[in-house]
């Protein structure tokens, strides 16, 4: 009994010290960039060639939903409950999957995602256009609901890869620091940038895309599996080598 309290509070000891050292692969800014290409290119997938609903994020739907009732659509406006639905699911299954993947002592649930991910998507892109919009729409939505809420922050900053609003909105805060502290000019300023390279990277992913969907249509979402498999490779490297002893170590945010 008292090797294993010996055994849980140096666990606990070196969970801290490793968090304030540096941060895991699935951390790094490079990661969230590549995962936020993606994103822009599965969210303009959907809208382009699945149903036209937003996947990354909600909002978009409450409001069409709304739209729909107001103008007394209810059977259309019932309709987005498909996605708001298994937005909630996914993020439910990303709270409760990692603790069981974290006990195999393999690799992170972080890693299993992408790797989720991009199967799902070499999947779709095998489906023809005249297959049910619903079934691409679920997926996605499960997907980026799943991704949003595993990756949270990139090396200390909150970020989310599967919508920009919160992006524009630090952009703002890093203006109004510049001006009323003109002593934290540089470091509001490398923030700003970081989130203005993720709407970036969002807007290339999404044109890349909307291209792609007029020549390619439904195998055009394998474009998206380019970003993710890099995303695959170098979190599977970390979690097999690099980081292999530190497979309990939380990502900050969670």
């Amino acid at each position: 009994m008292k090797e294993e309290i010996f055994k849980s509070e140096k666990h606990k000891e070196l969970h801290n010290e490793l968090h304030k050292e540096f941060y895991l692969t699935c951390e790094k800014y490079y990661i969230f960039e590549l995962l936020t290409i993606a994103a822009g290119m599965m969210g303009l997938f959907t809208y382009n060639l699945r149903g036209g609903v937003f996947s990354n994020a909600q909002t978009g739907n409450i409001v069409k939903m709304a739209m729909a009732v107001g103008s007394g659509e209810i059977k259309e406006a019932l309709y987005y409950l498909i996605p708001f639905t298994a937005y909630i699911f996914g993020t439910v299954l990303s709270e409760i999957l990692p603790q069981k993947v974290r006990k195999t002592h393999f690799i992170r649930w972080d890693t299993m995602l992408v790797g989720i991910e991009i199967i799902v998507l070499f999947i779709l892109g095998l489906m023809p256009l005249s297959w049910p919009e619903q079934i691409s729409q679920v997926l996605i939505n499960f997907l980026c609901a799943m991704q949003f809420n595993t990756f949270r922050q990139a090396e200390g900053i909150p970020m989310a890869t599967t919508f920009l609003t919160n992006h524009v909105r630090q952009i703002g805060i890093s203006i109004a620091r510049v001006i009323k502290h003109h002593e934290q000019e540089a470091e509001a300023q490398a923030k700003a940038a970081k989130h203005a390279k993720i709407i970036f990277a969002f807007f290339m992913g999404g044109t890349v895309m909307t291209f792609a969907c007029n020549y390619l249509a439904e195998k055009s979402i394998w474009l998206a599996v380019a970003p993710l498999s890099l995303c695959f490779i170098f979190l599977l490297r970390s979690d097999l080598i690099y980081e292999k002893a530190m497979l309990d170590l939380k990502p900050h945010g969670h």
